[in-house]
């Protein structure tokens, strides 16, 4: 019976480790990956994320270094000298030496600061410190979400154009059959089947050029991504789905508030200020209290020379202040109040740049949906023509010139359709990013 119960143990430990290692080469792989995945895929393997992750660690530590300062200080020194021939002082006008040959000392200093300016800043601006290189890392996000967006929705057009154009080569198969049948028949001369062989070719030419750019494409996803060259990524998307996503409110305003660019220059503009308090607080005296205790060992004898200790202490207060240093502060000073002016007004010129970004994207997003519209309308209409031409080619009733036109239109409308089904995603995404609602 317990053989029996650890074999089933044994069964259902290896089917999981199976099972565990297939979903993480499912996750590894992004088989049939939507954007939403390779957007978290970015976030979490581009080079240029951890980076910035790991800056904000780094600034974390060196806050906690700066910080460190408020804590008492505590430190030993320890000294051994060997006097090979002892001082010499005068003593009633006689020189007189003194001493012992050997001597050794150890001495244990506690200070602790009160006031010092340098740790005062670092106390007062450790949170807006950390918070800059938070909103740098978000700012990183925002810009990498939006590009591999941009460059997934490039990805499926380019899957999108091959689709096509492989209908477009089995309508065209059927085509040159047709006219080839109708050829043989008697019904027409040869031209049609020639021409139709034409645009075959043609098409198949066509393919294998957006086999290449849909090659390009996934490498610069793959790349913005963080992910393996070598590894195989499929994605996956829903073309309706995309078509309801790309709308967007139109009647939005700009909150400046919204945008992280603008969230970063004001803790910019509250570290310059914290700077300009900083250096007016040159005027106070730094202040700090101290105790020493020290050991001290003289013999004559090395041996004998740790046998009896003479120890000392004593405390005391630090205060150091700065007469005068060449007019040196007020110029800081000056210097820090310029800063403060100029991120006022780096403020004011992002405001600006904000309102003109966001009118141009919302002028683009508008542009592309009135082509969106007039394509999706065209799609349709150059469909129904297609398909009632060549039925009336195959009644004789009209030429294959015209069935030729029909193909045409029918290849370009698809191709607008999904070129302007992209680019209008492409515009939704500048909109949103113009808005501040982009959120990562």
């Amino acid at each position: 019976m317990n053989k029996l119960l650890i074999s089933l143990a044994s069964f259902l430990l290896i089917n999981s480790l199976i099972f565990s290692q297939t979903q993480t080469g499912v996750d590894s792989s992004l088989h049939k990956a939507t954007l939403h995945d390779c957007v978290n895929y970015a976030l979490a393997h581009q080079p240029a994320i951890q980076q910035s992750l790991l800056d904000q660690k780094i600034v974390n530590k060196e806050i906690n270094i700066k910080l460190s300062d408020w804590y008492p200080q505590l430190n030993l020194n320890f000294n051994f000298q060997h006097n090979f021939k002892l001082p010499t002082s005068i003593f009633q006008g006689r020189p007189v030496q003194f001493g012992v040959v050997n001597t050794s000392n150890a001495n244990f200093t506690l200070t602790q600061t009160i006031f010092d300016r340098d740790v005062l800043l670092a106390s007062n601006t450790s949170h807006d410190v950390r918070l800059q290189a938070k909103q740098t890392t978000t700012n990183n996000k925002i810009n990498l979400a939006v590009n591999v967006s941009k460059a997934f929705y490039a990805v499926l057009l380019a899957q999108q154009q091959i689709k096509l154009v492989n209908e477009d080569i089995l309508r065209l198969q059927q085509s040159y059959r047709d006219a080839y049948n109708q050829y043989k028949s008697g019904t027409v001369d040869k031209t049609d089947f020639e021409r139709a062989k034409i645009l075959l070719n043609n098409s198949i030419a066509e393919k294998k050029f957006d086999e290449g750019q849909l090659k390009t494409s996934t490498a610069a996803l793959k790349n913005l991504m963080g992910y393996p060259v070598n590894e195989q990524m499929t994605i996956t998307y829903d073309t309706t789905k995309m078509e309801s996503e790309a709308y967007i409110d139109t009647t939005q305003s700009v909150n400046y508030e919204n945008r992280i660019e603008y969230k970063i220059l004001q803790t910019q503009l509250k570290l310059q200020k914290a700077n300009l308090s900083y250096n007016y607080w040159s005027f106070l005296p730094s202040l700090s209290v101290f105790g020493t205790y020290n050991l001290q060992y003289q013999n004559d004898v090395f041996k004998n020379l740790y046998n009896v200790n003479y120890p000392s202490e004593y405390v005391g207060l630090t205060l150091s202040f700065p007469i005068f240093q060449g007019g040196k502060r007020f110029q800081e000073i000056d210097e820090a109040s310029l800063q403060v002016q100029r991120s006022e007004l780096d403020l004011a010129s992002l405001r600006s740049s904000i309102n003109v970004e966001y009118t141009q994207a919302l002028a683009s997003y508008k542009s592309s949906l009135s082509d969106f519209d007039a394509a999706k309308e065209n799609l349709e209409l150059a469909k129904d023509v297609y398909n009632t031409i060549e039925l009336q080619y195959k009644a004789g009733v009209k030429t294959y010139l015209d069935v030729i036109t029909a193909e045409t239109d029918l290849r370009t409308t698809e191709v607008n359709y999904s070129n302007s089904l992209y680019q209008l995603l492409s515009s939704k995404l500048d909109v949103e990013k113009a808005l501040g609602t982009v959120r990562y």
